[in-house]
């Protein structure tokens, strides 16, 4: 989706390396929503970044694998765990997903905006997270449905964000297998450049069946 030439790990240090801190430091909305109800166990973060939900989850009492490919956000997250008083709940990999995945399976595996402007093979890797839920485990996934209005859509004309029915079908998630709990698209706020925006988002929450 771009003709840099940097891989990604090269491209998200860069971008690490822009600023102390790249997001807020909080848990994803979506993420505090659909899991609050939850009972801990093990849970699989995704594209962890600064540790912000990996940090939350563990404050809740889950045991997180947390991934990223940038070794630099993950030295920053782990940072931000020690300072939490949460390391020893928290075990950081460092992934290209695509390439490499976790090992094991998990109560909880949320994948919170997997998008990246660098090559990144965002069905396989929802593939693999699914197959990574344990039996009864939650499968949650948020990404976005369009640019925010100040993007530059232009700069990425090819990039495509899959609709709730998109990303429940191209999982085969009505195979018999999973329960469905949330497939929605929803409006929610957020600050760029010190702009309130308006964006659509989606959730899509399955939990994998146990028989």
């Amino acid at each position: 989706m771009t003709a840099d030439d940097r891989s990604a790990e090269e491209y998200w240090n860069d971008r690490y390396r822009e600023n102390s801190r790249i997001w807020s430091g909080e848990p994803n909305v979506a993420l505090v929503a659909e899991v609050s109800g939850l009972e801990p166990g093990t849970a699989l973060d995704l594209g962890s970044g600064e540790g912000g939900d990996a940090i939350w989850l563990a404050k809740q009492g889950w045991r997180v694998t947390a991934v990223d490919v940038s070794q630099v956000a993950l030295s920053r997250a782990a940072a931000h765990a020690e300072e939490a008083g949460v390391t020893d709940r928290i075990e950081w990999q460092q992934h290209e997903l695509g390439k490499t995945f976790p090992d094991g399976t998990f109560d909880l595996v949320s994948a919170q905006f997997l998008h990246s402007t660098v090559d990144l093979p965002r069905e396989a890797i929802l593939r693999s997270a699914a197959e990574a839920v344990a039996p009864g485990g939650v499968l949650l996934i948020e990404g976005h449905l369009d640019w925010p209005d100040a993007a530059k859509h232009g700069d990425h004309p090819d990039v495509h964000f899959p609709t709730p029915d998109e990303v429940i079908s191209d999982l085969d998630l009505n195979d018999g297998r999973w329960e469905v709990l949330v497939g929605r698209a929803h409006e929610r706020e957020q600050v760029i450049d010190g702009k309130v925006l308006t964006r659509r988002d989606c959730t899509v929450k399955a939990r994998r069946k146990t028989g």
